[in-house]
């Protein structure tokens, strides 16, 4: 198949919601072209890449919720062994994403936004492993998660303010300090720089910036908001990144 031909059945295989063969097809055509995807297929391997592992994020979180809950506790050991299979699951499908990206579409970016792009993704997918991982992974994985998230930001540096890529891995990246290092004013600050550096900038948007990057600033404000109040009376909250 052409890549042309790849790409169309990439889109099929994400109507069918065969997001392995999704990937699958968007993979040949990363290392089929020469040069770095444009902005439409750089969304559909995004797309294709968060449904991959989306499902076992969910899992995880819904077998670890039965394994504390007390009606269970007699399952509690069956469902531990079960979540550590996930767990098992998850970090071998965001390593494989994080090896493509590093392997053949970083490698093709020549400009910030795409380089932006596939470092948060990095970042982002490391991120992913975290949340289940412990000892020495974890610290491996939070390690690599600072590491691109870092190279991002200062990629993102050519981005304006109110770029929706540069908007979300401050969204992502704060999120990454409230859920990874548990460091809830950190987060604030990276959520509050961002919208701040936005506001300053929204006169100048055109209709589509506008569009792409004001979802993004609600998620903040939300995230924002949870923050403080939990800042206030210590109590987790579940936080939206993209």
């Amino acid at each position: 198949m052409s890549v042309k031909e790849k790409i169309f059945m990439a889109r099929v295989a994400d109507q069918a919601e065969r997001y392995e063969d999704m990937v699958s097809f968007l993979t040949e055509v990363i290392k089929l072209k020469d040069e770095d995807l444009n902005t439409e297929e750089r969304n559909l391997l995004s797309v294709g890449f968060k449904n991959l592992i989306s499902s076992r994020r969910a899992a995880w979180r819904t077998v670890g919720a039965i394994e504390q809950n007390d009606k269970y506790s007699e399952y509690s050991a069956d469902c531990a062994n079960y979540k550590k299979k996930i767990e098992g699951e998850l970090a071998d499908q965001c390593k494989k994403v994080i090896k493509i990206v590093k392997d053949h579409s970083l490698a093709k970016a020549t400009e910030a936004e795409s380089k932006t792009f596939y470092l948060k993704m990095i970042g982002d997918y490391y991120r992913y492993i975290a949340e289940t991982a412990k000892d020495a992974l974890l610290s491996e994985v939070t390690d690599g998660a600072m590491e691109y998230y870092n190279k991002a930001t200062e990629a993102s540096k050519d981005l304006k303010p109110y770029n929706s890529t540069r908007l979300g891995l401050a969204l992502n990246f704060s999120v990454f300090y409230y859920e990874v290092k548990s460091d809830i004013p950190k987060a604030c600050t990276l959520a509050e720089e961002a919208l701040e550096q936005a506001k300053e900038n929204i006169d100048n948007m055109d209709n589509e910036d506008a569009r792409d990057a004001l979802s993004i600033v609600e998620l903040l404000k939300e995230n924002l908001s949870l923050w403080k109040e939990e800042g206030e009376d210590d109590e987790a909250q579940k936080v939206e990144d993209l």
